[in-house]
């Protein structure tokens, strides 16, 4: 019985997590690397697919399940459990992905025959493996024990992360031995717009648990925030904005953060906290499709609120200003009709779709606004806007950043530091152990100490194709420093080392420039280009830093 991490291990995206057990072979999760993790990380599979028997698939998002087609392709033939709400979803996610993976393809191909690029890109999967891939799919209902083979039993737990989520709980038998994992998936924000809270597990011998917002609060002040309070947040955004003449644009995932902002805009109109008509706009065809779904499963996935107001005849993702644009054409005219609007669309990390034409023809207005309101994983487009960049490139064309941007932590479907550790109290008894993945490597790394140190439990953060053994387990050793106060220490340390490494090439730098002959031009052109680029650096990190809150 043994438990190997194949993504999502010191890492934010690519969750897949392998399990062997009694002869047979199941992943948790086949997602897919995006965004610095997708540079580090190869997306091509670890493993034999034709080896694997099942999947248990905890929710829709593309770092979740987008890896299936490519387990399909090569060679799996088993069974996908997921919850219905989640097989809805991945119908259309997995074909949006195919068709990205091939436009990208063809992007390249075009690109070589002109010959600005060397190599072409063959795509990971095509439209006929993700279709392949959603014939696998089984649908279950939450709190169902489904009896997956002998040996092996789970059941599907509302992780009140999007619409469908869920933790796993899995129950394996080998021989005289029984272990229980727990794979917590991606465990929701309280209070979120739409969907229900997570519900908890209660006893595990393991757990895997994820830690995207490990070192972080989304609140300082600790108190949550309801529907209401967040809608006020948006509005007034949307105020300011507004009178100045401006858009504002919102990078939203397709499915999940799009319906849910669409929720709050709705209470704005309801609530009439704003005097004035707010014209939306929903660019994302899959989005609109998304949508769809949500409105069939009212019944299992919605919270009280959003049922009260379909009880009184209001759809809570619908509203007479709310307009949805399904060409290329119509989205493009968006950013040159006149009046303020507000714009949804994906990708919610601004890695690709309609959000890149938007930001570019937006990005430099001062009197608009750019509303981040998910996660924004390392080295993308989000998160380098939301660092603070004062440029970025979208589409080959450096765009100055001059509109304001926002981040409203509340609208992130993700737990929080407070969350996370509220889900591991759940358990009456200490796990074994606890997995930490789904987080940046030293966040992942540090609320592992915290739990093994602060709570007392057992914790380790694995790396890429670590393996356990679940019968004969030894316990992990700490994985840096001790405590928080080391692992504060240690950060303080780390920073003076960095400081030390900067002034020495500044040093160098300098020192070059007395050695540089006077009529050595070319030295003079390289050093300065160095020199410039190292202060354009030094401004991003100044700026990233200047305002950020402690």
């Amino acid at each position: 019985m043994r438990i190997t991490f194949c993504g999502a291990a010191r890492t934010v995206t690519g969750s897949c997590h392998m399990v062997e057990t009694g002869g047979k072979t199941f992943l948790v999760d086949c997602g897919m690397f995006q965004g610095k993790d997708e540079k580090s990380s190869s997306n091509k599979l670890p493993f034999d697919a034709s080896t694997v028997d099942y999947v248990f698939l905890t929710h829709a998002h593309v770092d979740h399940s987008g890896r299936l087609p490519l387990l399909v392709k090569n060679g799996f033939k088993g069974r996908i459990l997921c919850t219905e709400a989640t097989a809805d979803l991945c119908e259309i996610m997995l074909l949006d992905s195919a068709h990205i993976q091939e436009s990208e393809a063809e992007w390249a191909r075009r690109k070589k025959k002109r010959g600005t690029i060397e190599t072409e890109t063959e795509p990971l999967y095509d439209t006929l493996d993700a279709e392949n891939t959603i014939k696998l799919l089984e649908g279950h209902k939450y709190g169902e024990i489904i009896q997956v083979c002998e040996g092996i039993k789970i059941r599907f737990i509302d992780a009140g992360h999007m619409l469908g989520s869920a933790s796993i709980e899995v129950w394996l038998t080998e021989g005289s031995e029984s272990r229980k994992i727990v794979f917590s998936g991606d465990i929701g924000n309280f209070d979120q717009p739409l969907i229900k809270d997570p519900r908890y597990a209660e006893s595990a011998d393991f757990v895997v648990c994820e830690s995207t917002y490990g070192t972080r609060l989304h609140e300082s002040s600790g108190k949550r925030k309801s529907s209401l309070d967040r809608a006020k947040e948006l509005a007034a955004i949307i105020d300011e904005t507004f009178k100045k003449g401006g858009n504002v644009i919102i990078p939203a995932f397709a499915v999940g953060r799009s319906q849910e902002i669409l929720y709050l805009i709705n209470i704005i109109i309801q609530k009439k906290l704003l005097p004035y008509p707010i014209p939306t706009y929903l660019d994302s065809p899959m989005a609109m499709k998304a949508t769809k779904v949500f409105g069939a499963s009212i019944s299992e996935c919605f919270d009280d609120e959003a049922k009260a107001m379909l009880k009184a005849g209001i759809n809570p993702v619908d509203f007479e200003t709310l307009h949805i644009t399904q060409s290329v054409d119509e989205s493009k005219a968006l950013n040159t009709a006149e009046g303020s609007k507000v714009i949804i669309s994906s990708s919610g990390m601004c890695e690709a779709g309609r959000i890149k034409h938007h930001l570019k023809h937006n990005l430099w207005r001062s009197d608009s606004a750019v509303v981040f309101c998910g996660y924004q994983a390392d080295g993308t487009l989000g998160r380098i806007i939301l660092d603070g960049a004062e440029r970025v490139k979208i589409h080959g064309e450096y765009i100055t950043v001059r509109a304001k941007i926002y981040s409203i932590e509340s609208l992130s479907g993700h737990a929080d530091q407070s969350g996370i550790i509220q889900w591991m109290e759940a358990f009456k008894t200490k796990p074994v152990e606890a997995f930490i993945v789904h987080g940046e490597a030293e966040n992942a790394k540090f609320f592992a100490n915290y739990l093994k140190t602060e709570m007392g439990i057992n914790a380790t953060a694995p790396a890429m194709l670590a393996s356990f053994d679940l019968l004969n387990f030894k316990e992990s050793a700490t994985d840096g420093a001790s405590d928080t106060g080391g692992q504060l220490e240690a950060g303080f340390a780390a920073l003076a080392a960095e400081a030390g490494e900067l002034a020495d090439i500044l040093d160098r730098l300098q020192k070059a420039s007395e050695e540089c002959g006077k009529d050595d031009k070319k030295t003079k052109r390289r050093l300065s280009n160095a020199v410039s680029a190292l202060a354009e650096d030094l401004r991003d990190l100044i700026s990233k830093w200047k305002g950020r809150k402690i």
